[in-house]
């Protein structure tokens, strides 16, 4: 089960791009925080402290304890985290959405393999994961980190589907019918065939042509 973990927050009253690079040199992030009936509220974050805290989470499945401006902390998950194109450790804007203990929320948790593939193992199969997040509905108390599943028993040419997948007190969302990882034949080359060619006439053996006066022995290049 995701795991509280704190996250200090400022209310801002400055907003626009403008006021977001200002904030940003200043060591600050700007965020939003919204959901649960609530408008949405803009606040700023301390960059270090964030990304300390991204550093150790699950993002898309950790429930946060939002404190704001010093008041009673609020629970909440990230929703979008927007980070520099060009230095994909640098963020740029925090989405948190609020939640409550009582309501059902709809979210994405990663899906896990463990064990070694029997097809893997003994036949030199390949392992194929096909889906690697899992969309569900669930309570926020109840939100797994990630989804694991054991795939030691599969064989060559079998798979697991998402409706094989049994997670207590988890709605799964996602089609029933897609596989989650396959077990596939290892690939083998296929080597051409020697084509056939004419033999040139067999010349007397040790006789070769003169050379005619002057004549250069020409090599082939590459």
């Amino acid at each position: 089960m995701a795991q509280g973990t704190l996250l200090e927050a400022e209310r801002r009253t400055a907003t626009g791009k403008g006021a977001a690079r200002t904030l940003r040199t200043s060591g600050k992030i700007p965020a939003v925080i919204y959901g649960h009936n609530r408008a949405p509220e803009a606040l700023a974050v301390d960059r270090a402290h964030l990304t300390k805290l991204l550093s150790g989470i699950t993002a898309s499945s950790t429930i946060l304890d939002v404190q704001v401006s010093g008041q009673a902390p609020v629970k909440a998950l990230i929703r979008e985290i927007q980070r520099n194109p060009l230095r994909n450790t640098e963020v740029l804007h925090l989405d948190l959405y609020e939640v409550r203990a009582d309501e059902k929320i709809t979210l994405e948790v990663p899906i896990h393999l463990s064990g070694t593939a029997d097809g893997v193992r003994n036949f030199g199969g390949v392992l194929d994961q096909v889906l690697h997040r899992i969309q569900i509905r669930v309570f926020p108390g109840d939100i797994p980190a990630s989804i694991e599943v054991d795939v030691t028993n599969l064989a060559i040419g079998k798979s697991i589907f998402v409706r094989d997948l049994n997670i207590p007190k988890v709605e799964i969302l996602q089609d029933a019918s897609l596989p989650v990882c396959s077990v596939v034949a290892p690939r083998t080359e296929e080597v051409a065939a020697p084509v056939a060619t004419a033999e040139a006439p067999a010349e007397p053996e040790l006789i070769r042509k003169p050379k005619a006066e002057g004549e250069e022995e020409t090599e082939e290049k590459d």
